[in-house]
């Protein structure tokens, strides 16, 4: 009764008549004054809070100082006027929809010193739950709007740190679920405050918190805990090299329940391959895989923690039924130096039994890590199970999955072996058909439209690509691999490269037997393979999609051909004597406006054939440039300039290389996720950077005139050193003339001196002299030797093909090695 009755009277007016609002909250402000008793200023504080929700303006402006004023006196002493406080505090910074200035202006007034923060963080080490409670969310909601203002107060504030670290220690929930969300605020973009928390021990704190509440399937109060990691050591050096040290990194394996001390020669654990996953549990394992890909950028990835996290996030992406989401975050986060060893690992991964809904899973066969990778790019996940739908996350996988194998085969020597597995053997006339070969090799079905294939050759591309790309040893043995016999696509799609463990392997339709005629190369069969989607593409009676479709498959064995072709004359020659030139011709000659992404790459192919053809052979740089006139040269370099026009080429990023089809089926209702629908692939960021480093270098070669030499064919870097050094004496010594002349003009009155003047010109002069004849022998001497080599090349040649013709072993390679460095 007497609260209502202080109440009463401090609402009441003179003789009891009506107030207004207005009125009423200057009187309940001058009610808070330190002079009158706390009763009072408690009263006070609890009307104002009632007030402060219809008449916040009023409120804000006349009784803030004096709640700031109660705050700091009284609200340590009193809970219940703390929590009043506190409560109208936060109506009054909180921003609305209707009115977002008036929350702003009272936490820069409130921010105005740093007395009132201090007082914050003091309250934030009061046990009593309504204090502590309602000061993490004051403080949540200050941070939300002037952020960078009180992580510097919080700097400076006394045992501010140790109390944040008290609250995440809290055995109430409501009270540590808060902290967490308040903790991800105060840490964002602050590397001091990440470096105070952690030194204070947050670390241990948090995991605590996640452990408690049952690892990644303890739901948002996991997620707030990971999260707060995550800021401690995102973008933070000196955080993660702390962390790395203590015994927390293991606990991150742990949580995704794999066994970080599991040796090389033992496979995953099936409690960790196979999971039931729902989405929020799938968020929780995103936070723990992002955070072991920091911990392997900053620790040594051959240490054997670091080779521990680098098979944990493989085991992930390739052997285990986890969301398509984890899968690519896990590839994408693997080290871009990749050393470690994809072809001696062995995983053994799971694929879902049909009409079960994920409850079964069959095992299938061991692979090896890099088969079941490159299986991956080129079918999809499950072994192509959904490739034919084309979803954007099933896409966003496989684009990943490449980019591991590229930095996979940057060492030399891997990409090498890899090509040296596809060549022949000793005693045979074809190579091996490797999943890789096949998807590469196999013609295109022109009789229909198979999403399925035309996705895997498309990818077989990129990937071939990656391993020719600026190594000329690649291209060279590259170009004798003679793929043998196909198997039908029936039996890729069935799924001949994995086996289940507990069944037998599906029947394999026997390859269709090999005519009289030799085996063709790889760079023949692409050829033809070109020619056919072309010529597929041209048909009148296609629909759009089926044109994008081949437009797709077509764009990927230009994409590849460009890359192999360039300055790789030997190969050029293959590439046109296989008949590859007469199918740029046509897509450059009947060009649209709508259509500019395949002639624009042909004529981009064309110019490659051009500027590099030069080996002997009876499509000379005369025939292709008597094409290029009938096209026109102006025509020929605005097509190869228009690529950069085309949205599919302007969108490829180095991380963004799926796009939405614009071709996809509206869904009615409801609308699906962005994930699941149907998106599509057109170039990788190897390629468009590829390109946009060597266009202009194309544009020039169509105007050339074929009988030009290169500036630079021909020249060893020592012959134009030695050049450079004459040119430079000369020079020098032209200078050194001049100015004995200019003296000999000042001079002339002094006759001793004439004649010794006259001499030093007299031999400077020869000097001058001997150096260009001396420059003029070198150059001679140079084309004689240049003369020499080609007599001798075409000496080896026919001595080669006498050789071979009498049936002796010729070594191949170290020839075209030889004369790959001739030029």
């Amino acid at each position: 009764m007497e609260f209502f009755s202080q109440t009463y009277v401090a609402l009441r007016g003179p003789q009891g008549q009506p107030q207004t609002a207005s009125e009423t909250i200057g009187r309940l402000s001058d009610r808070l004054s330190p002079a009158t008793l706390l009763a009072d200023r408690r009263a006070a504080v609890l009307a104002l809070k009632g007030l402060a929700r219809d008449h916040k303006q009023d409120v804000g402006d006349r009784a803030l100082p004096g709640l700031l004023d109660v705050l700091s006196n009284d609200a340590e002493i009193d809970s219940d006027v703390g929590k009043a406080v506190l409560e109208t505090l936060i109506i009054l910074c909180e921003v609305d929809a209707t009115n977002k200035e008036l929350g702003f202006k009272y936490t820069d007034s409130v921010l105005a010193t740093e007395k009132a923060v201090y007082v914050l963080f003091a309250l934030l080490g009061d046990n009593n739950f309504y204090t502590r409670f309602s000061t993490i969310q004051y403080l949540g909601i200050l941070l939300q709007n002037r952020r960078q203002v009180v992580q510097g107060y919080f700097l400076k504030a006394p045992n501010a740190a140790r109390n944040i670290i008290t609250i995440l220690e809290d055995k109430r929930e409501i009270i540590r679920n808060e902290a967490l969300a308040m903790v991800q605020a105060l840490v964002a973009q602050s590397s001091d405050i990440q470096k105070v928390l952690a030194f204070e021990g947050a670390f241990e704190r948090l995991f605590n918190v996640v452990q408690q509440e049952g690892g990644i399937e303890g739901g948002v109060v996991s997620q707030g805990a990971l999260t707060c990691v995550d800021g401690l050591l995102r973008f933070n050096t000196s955080n993660q090299s702390y962390f790395k040290e203590t015994q927390l990194p293991p606990v991150l394996c742990s949580l995704l329940l794999y066994p970080l001390a599991l040796p090389p020669q033992e496979s995953a654990p099936q409690e960790f391959a196979l999971q039931f996953w729902d989405e929020q549990k799938a968020v929780n394992a995103g936070l723990v895989i992002g955070i072991l890909g920091m911990l392997i950028g900053t620790k040594s990835s051959g240490s054997q923690e670091g080779w521990g996290f680098i098979r944990c996030l493989v085991e992930i992406g390739l052997a285990s039924n986890a969301p398509t989401k984890l899968k690519t975050q896990s590839l994408r986060l693997l080290p871009t130096n990749m050393n470690f060893p994809l072809s001696q690992l062995v995983v053994t991964p799971y694929m879902p039994v049909p009409e079960t809904n994920g409850e079964e899973w069959d095992r299938l066969e061991p692979a090896s890590a890099l088969d079941a990778l490159v299986e991956l790019v080129l079918h999809g996940e499950y072994n192509g199970l959904d490739s034919a739908k084309r979803l954007k996350d099933g896409l966003e996988l496989r684009a990943a999955a490449a980019v591991v194998f590229e930095n996979f085969v940057n060492n030399d020597e891997i990409r090498n072996a890899i090509l040296q597995a596809m060549l022949p053997a000793d005693n045979a006339s074809t190579s091996p058909v490797t999943p890789l070969l096949h998807a590469l090799a196999s013609a295109p079905d022109t009789s229909d439209v198979n999403l399925a294939q035309i996705s895997s050759t498309h990818f077989a591309c990129l990937l071939f690509a990656h391993l020719l790309r600026s190594s000329p040893r690649a291209k060279s043995t590259a170009r004798v691999i003679k793929p043998g016999p196909l198997q039908s696509q029936a039996n890729v799609d069935a799924g001949q490269f994995f086996v289940p463990a507990d069944g037998t392997p599906p029947s394999v339709t026997p390859a269709t037997p090999a005519d009289d005629d030799p085996p063709q190369t790889l760079l023949q069969l692409l050829s033809e393979n070109l020619s056919l989607a072309l010529l597929a593409r041209s048909r009148p009676d296609i629909s759009d999609r089926e044109s994008r479709e081949w437009d797709r498959i077509v764009v990927g064995y230009l994409t590849l051909l460009s890359q192999w072709l360039w300055e790789d004359p030997k190969s050029v020659r293959d590439f046109l004597d296989a008949g590859g030139l007469g199918a740029l011709v046509e897509p450059i000659n009947q060009v649209s406006e709508s259509d500019i992404l395949v002639p624009s790459l042909c004529a981009f192919l064309l110019g490659s054939c051009y500027e590099f053809n030069r080996e002997p052979g009876e499509i000379t740089r005369n025939t292709i440039h008597q094409i290029i006139n009938r096209l026109g040269i102006d025509n020929s370099v605005a097509q190869v300039a228009r690529l950069r026009e085309d949205d599919r080429f302007r969108a490829i990023g180095p991380e963004s290389v799926v796009q939405a089809s614009p071709l996809a089926t509206k869904p009615v209702a409801p609308q699906k996720p962005a994930d699941q629908e149907e998106a599509e692939i057109w170039f990788d960021w190897a390629f468009v950077d590829f390109w946009k480093s060597n266009y202009y270098t194309i544009q020039r070669a169509f105007p050339a005139d074929p009988n030009q030499v290169s500036a630079s064919a021909g020249q060893t870097p020592e012959t134009a050193m030695l050049i450079a050094s004459l040119r430079e004496v000369i020079r020098k010594q032209a200078e050194e003339i001049e100015s004995l002349q200019k003296q000999l003009n000042e001079r002339t009155s002094q006759p001793d001196e004439v004649p010794k003047l006259r001499e030093q010109v007299a031999e400077l002069t020869a000097q001058v002299f001997k150096s260009v004849e001396r420059e003029k022998d070198l150059e001679k001497e140079q084309e004689d030797l240049l003369v020499l080599l080609d007599e001798v090349t075409n000496k080896r040649k026919h001595d080669k093909s006498r050789l071979k013709e009498a049936g002796l072993e010729v070594s191949e390679d170290e020839a075209e090695d030889d004369d790959e460095e001739d030029e």
